[in-house]
């Protein structure tokens, strides 16, 4: 295979207020290991990433390098950008600090540790095999049923078939995620998603079906299903050798 061409863009600078932990949930201790240390590892492991780009805050830079990452062997080079004040702008800053020689960005949200290299690994196939697509983001096809409100009141059942649950990693050419977002700034728009930005400037952004586990830690209770999936991951074999990694020393 060609040399890699994807970089990660892994966003750690949440402050934490939903989850309660002033200091963030990224270094919070998950099966083991700090929860950014699971996502970096997924993408470490993808033969498509050559290069890793964390963003967090400036402050927090060398604790997260210490605990998440120092005490780990991962083979792909990663380096650290400062964290804005919105998720837009971290991304963005995520985004502007890719080095040179890549042509495609996977932007990934720190606080999903469920995320897998196999599921890494065929969203961005399915990018990089289709030239009329500018992005794919990962998901699940809605399997609720969905209910338009006004206040309380119910005033429309849309079909739910139209409707996917958005995730992350999503991954875009780099040069049209770059002007999406120079876009947005003259506009003054603020998007969900790094998606909604590339779409509103007309770009085509394809939807890719990724684990149903790949969850979201938002608020302390999402902890134990996290943390159950992923000891139940590295109990089994055949897991334990897509995500499993050997400390070099242990976590202080």
């Amino acid at each position: 295979m060609r040399a890699p061409v994807v970089c990660a863009v892994v966003v750690a600078g949440g402050c934490g207020s939903r989850f309660g932990n002033p200091g963030g949930k990224q270094l919070v201790n998950v099966a083991g290991r700090p929860m950014l240390t699971w996502s970096i590892m997924a993408f470490d492991r993808s033969m498509y990433v050559g290069h890793i780009v964390v963003v967090c805050p400036p402050e927090r830079r060398d604790e997260m390098r210490r605990l998440a990452i120092d005490p780990f062997e991962f083979q792909t080079p990663i380096t650290f950008t400062d964290a804005g004040e919105t998720r837009q702008d971290s991304t963005r800053a995520g985004i502007e600090a890719v080095p040179t020689g890549f042509d495609y960005v996977s932007i990934h949200d720190g606080a999903r540790p469920l995320i897998t290299t196999e599921a890494i690994n065929i969203a961005i196939a399915s990018l990089l095999g289709d030239a009329s697509v500018d992005g794919v983001v990962c998901g699940q096809p809605a399997i609720d049923t969905l209910k338009i409100v006004d206040g309380n009141r119910i005033v429309e059942t849309p079909p739910r078939s139209m409707y996917w649950a958005a995730q992350t990693p999503q991954i875009f050419k780099l040069d049209v995620v770059r002007r999406a977002h120079e876009e947005a700034i003259r506009q003054g728009f603020v998007g969900t998603d790094d998606s909604s930005l590339v779409e509103r400037m007309g770009g085509c952004v394809m939807c890719v079906e990724s684990p149903r586990d790949n969850l979201k830690v938002t608020l302390p209770e999402d902890l134990r299903p996290v943390t159950a999936i992923l000891l139940g991951r590295m109990s089994d074999a055949e897991s334990v050798q897509d995500t499993g990694i050997i400390a070099r020393s242990p976590l202080r």
